[in-house]
């Protein structure tokens, strides 16, 4: 059946000489993948190579067989033009890690309206905002929250907090934990709006510590997440 829908694009993989498979995450149908053939040889289609850069939003008209297969993209359009998330050196380097990461974190192919209408907000404040050295931290807490492991914040006078658990504990075990500063700069994300996060004061070395937490929060919780390869570039971006 033949539909239009708003779709972020997650990944897209050279496939031959002249082809893409693209990855996208739709509103309507949740995690997809598409087969864009000959897209790389045609000068004058309809679908241009540059609509399926990281992150962008479209709008696109698809015929979703469901399936589990490949899926057939009609048409596409931009939905939201990025003024600066593609150009600005450290946005794009943010761009890269987050689309990775939700690569490795969005797994399920039915709808999940409230988790697109959060990335698309996100992204869509990344790109209009100047201050945003902490936004891949409240964005990893915000995108736990939509996959079903955002931080009980019961306890959260007890001395560290346990990445396997997702809770405050008063005596650490074995399970890796956050304890001291940045513990405290955990905490400092937690309950605030994206219009805040800029008030939070770290060091480049702590906000390397946290997000290094952060990712090793996401492998505990997701299976098959990997540590994104992007996460290297981004330190360096912001160091």
């Amino acid at each position: 059946m033949q539909i239009t829908t708003k779709a972020l694009i997650l990944s897209s993989i050279k496939y031959g000489d002249t082809s893409l498979i693209v990855k996208a995450f739709t509103y309507s149908d949740g995690l997809k993948s598409y087969h864009l053939k000959g897209i790389l040889a045609s000068k004058k289609g309809k679908l241009k190579t540059a609509y399926f850069q990281p992150l962008m939003q479209l709008e696109i008209v698809v015929n979703h067989k469901n399936k589990g297969t490949l899926e057939r993209l009609i048409d596409a359009k931009v939905n939201y033009p990025y003024q600066s998330a593609h150009t600005d050196i450290a946005k794009n380097a943010m761009v890269l890690f987050l689309a990775e990461v939700l690569v490795n974190s969005i797994f399920e192919e039915e709808q999940n309206k409230d988790l697109f209408r959060f990335l698309e907000a996100s992204l869509q404040w990344l790109d209009t905002h100047d201050k945003i050295s902490n936004f891949h931290l409240f964005f990893l807490l915000g995108l736990s929250k939509y996959l079903g492991f955002y931080p009980d914040t019961t306890n959260m006078n007890y001395p560290y907090f346990d990445l396997a658990e997702g809770a405050f504990i008063k005596t650490p075990g074995l399970n890796p934990i956050l304890k001291e500063e940045t513990l405290e700069l955990f905490k400092a994300f937690l309950g605030i709006k994206f219009d805040a996060i800029h008030k939070v004061r770290m060091g480049k070395k702590t906000r390397q510590e946290l997000l290094q937490s952060l990712v090793l929060y996401f492998e505990v919780h997701l299976h098959g997440f990997k540590k994104p390869r992007s996460l290297a570039i981004l330190n360096e971006v912001f160091s």
